[in-house]
């Protein structure tokens, strides 16, 4: 029987054959797809002809397609439906894949290849874009080690091979932490929990088969119980569990995890001549160095962390009326934070949820994107992963331009978070492919399902990265879409978020889930007046966490991350009732590859970009205004990483933005 994952995919828009594909047919599939992958970089490698472009950098574009086949439908299931016979593939097949690119980037030949073609680049008639992909190519493979000889070559390939590992591990021991742990809730336990609460923790009770309602780590359920549970003790024991994550001994403990990467991850970027790892890591993104991000966080930092300070006070007041003594703490922050915001703001997350219900708000995203760029979504009933997905099909002037999925509800086989990937990205070259993007969320399940605001600015957020891959508009893979500077990345994404806060768009869209009434003006007013209510709060566990990311990688790696952690904060003065938004243990974004490693910082890079570019609408007059839309597609969103990222900026506002845009954002300008 032919393997689904290698047939040609003759479905409707050539979308994986989900409904035909088992986890069995995994693994044969990798291994054939993996070998032929070889054998193209083989031949490519020792073509005797003169190294060319075509036969060698666009040769390599058009190799492996069978096995990003392969990789697209795996990596997605296995982040988004996971069970323990794609763990145990995902443990096999991430060395692999890790040996299999350092053996490509060592491969001197190929090397030898793209070197003679970088060097002799001024001579050929390379249009803007191949220049782009040529240096982008000869950066990668230079960085990747290629240059290496001898000792030093071997010992690249068996760091990048143990980091591949020990990325997966810090991943799967998560998961499992996120998986297991789950407090049973008593009916007197409910009590002072708003509907919408009870009926997530009711939800997660079904799913975990115990018999009644349960706190679960996912962040759709933690949050809102931590916000609105008067039961100080379970607040603590939740808050507890959910800050041990990756921290509770034993076999899914990822400390020493940690500890090893931040090693590897330093003896890598000296082999490469770097004074550090976070040296190596920021020179192709904008920011280019450590002071340079860290001039930035700290210029945030000050006003956040006295904002907070401020916060923290009012706080403990407010807890030490209602009878608690002794000093505000991490678990009581979000409780009273809450209490204060519907006594000041006059407004009730209880009463404001039933507005944001996830299908209004999909919509919304959808109508956001029709008015600015003139996509239109026609759903689709074909075989996907999970039961919960949803397929559109996205067209512009009745031509095909994507395919779009949402997965949006928790359950314990999906990692926590948030993100956008492309099972297809967009490309012209060798033959012209559309997108197909996918967004996964973790919002709690619901009958109908509402969403907090955090949550309905995280569909945006997740829409806004998708919107980068649909409209892409690039001929070589490798530079469509997200592939851009980490720092970069985040631009069009909270960009979106801000046609969230638009009147008339939540005028529109933000209808009561049983009377189907629109918001009244009045909590109209009093959502977008509390738009920067926490700030202080939000701002420094986010900060925090950026800072100690970089103190991790601009140094000698810590033996201990933990007491380096700790030293981090006391320099800082964290204050005492906030942690970390994600502290090492769990941190993700940093140790389950090096996307964000030397890298979390990042989204507030883009805020600077983002609060300043949604500016150019205002200074347009309207959210809408279609020129100032024609302007961030043709210079963002259409790109990719085919010019530098700096100079796209530059060429959709004029000039590079300052930090001010961002705290006035924010609130936090002084």
């Amino acid at each position: 029987m032919t393997n689904p994952l290698l047939s040609t995919w003759d479905t409707q828009f050539a979308l994986a054959p989900f409904d035909k594909i088992s986890d069995a047919d995994f693994a044969p599939a990798f291994e054939e797809a993996l070998l032929a992958h070889k054998a193209d970089v083989a031949a490519i490698a020792d073509n005797a002809e003169a190294p060319t472009f075509a036969n060698t950098i666009e040769a390599m574009e058009a190799a492996g397609e069978g096995l990003d086949k392969v990789l697209s439908v795996f990596f997605t299931v296995a982040g988004a439906d996971s069970n323990p016979a794609r763990e145990a593939l995902q443990r096999e097949f991430s060395p692999k894949l890790a040996a299999h690119s350092a053996e490509i980037s060592a491969n001197k030949a190929l090397f030898g290849r793209i070197k003679s073609i970088w060097e002799a680049r001024d001579t050929l008639d390379l249009t803007e874009e191949q220049q782009r992909v040529l240096m982008l190519t000869h950066r990668g493979f230079v960085r990747g080690g290629a240059a290496l000889e001898g000792a030093e070559d071997a010992r690249m390939k068996e760091i990048k091979s143990r980091l591949a590992v020990l990325g997966t591990e810090f991943t799967q021991n998560l998961l499992a932490d996120e998986r297991e742990w789950f407090m049973p809730l008593a009916e007197v336990d409910l009590e002072g929990l708003p509907d919408f609460v009870v009926d997530a923790a009711r939800a997660a009770g079904e799913e975990k088969e115990v018999g009644g309602p349960v706190v679960t780590l996912s962040r759709s359920l933690i949050v809102p119980f931590l916000q609105f549970s008067p039961r100080r003790d379970l607040r603590e024991k939740a808050f507890a569990a959910w800050a041990a994550r990756g921290a509770n001994g034993g076999a899914t403990d990822n400390r020493e995890i940690a500890a090893e990467i931040l090693s590897l991850r330093e003896e890598r970027a000296k082999l490469l001549g770097y004074a550090s790892f976070a040296d190596y890591k920021l020179e192709t993104e904008m920011a280019k160095t450590p002071g340079a991000v860290r001039d930035l966080l700290m210029a945030v930092w000050e006003p956040a962390k006295a904002r907070a300070e401020a916060d923290a006070a009012v706080l403990t007041e407010m807890m030490h009326a209602d009878g608690v003594n002794g000093d505000l703490a991490p678990w009581d922050w979000r409780y009273y934070a809450e209490k204060r915001r519907k006594a000041e703001h006059d407004l009730d997350e209880a009463a404001l949820k039933p507005y944001l219900q996830l299908d209004r708000m999909i919509e919304a995203s959808f109508a956001c994107a029709t008015r600015l760029f003139g996509l239109e979504f026609k759903e689709l009933d074909v075989p996907l992963y999970h039961e919960d997905c949803r397929a559109w099909d996205v067209t512009r002037n009745g031509e095909h331009v994507a395919v779009f999925i949402g997965d949006y509800f928790a359950r314990g086989s999906k990692r926590s978070g948030a993100w956008c990937s492309a099972m297809r990205a967009q490309a012209k070259f060798p033959e012209v492919q559309a997108p197909v993007v996918i967004n996964v969320c973790n919002f709690a399940k619901g009958d109908p399902a509402l969403l907090s605001y955090d949550d309905a600015r995280t569909l945006f957020h997740e829409f806004g990265h998708a919107l980068h891959q649909m409209l892409s508009n690039v001929t070589y893979e490798s530079i469509s879409g997200t592939s851009v500077a980490r720092d970069f990345v985040e631009l069009p994404s909270q960009l979106y978020e801000h046609w969230l806060e638009v009147p008339e768009v939540l005028a529109e869209y933000a209808t009561h889930a049983e009377t189907g009434s629109a918001m009244p003006n009045e909590m109209l007013e009093k959502v977008l007046g509390a738009a920067n209510f926490d700030q202080g709060f939000a701002t420094v566990e986010y900060v925090a966490s950026a800072l100690v990311d970089l103190a991790f990688h601009e140094g000698a790696a810590p033996k201990d991350p933990m007491a380096k952690q700790s030293e981090v904060l006391a320099e800082l003065g964290m204050p005492a009732a906030i942690t970390m938004r994600h502290a090492t243990p769990h941190f993700a974004h940093v140790f389950a590859g090096d996307g964000y490693s030397s890298g979390y910082y990042s989204y507030m890079w883009s805020e600077v970009m983002d609060a300043d570019a949604f500016e150019a609408f205002d200074e347009a007059g309207s959210a809408f205004d279609p020129e100032t839309a024609k302007a961030l597609e043709a210079h963002i969103l259409s790109t990719g990483g085919s010019v530098d990222a700096g100079q796209l900026y530059e060429r959709f506002r004029g000039r590079l933005p300052g930090v001010e845009a961002l705290l006035k954002g924010r609130g936090l300008a002084a």
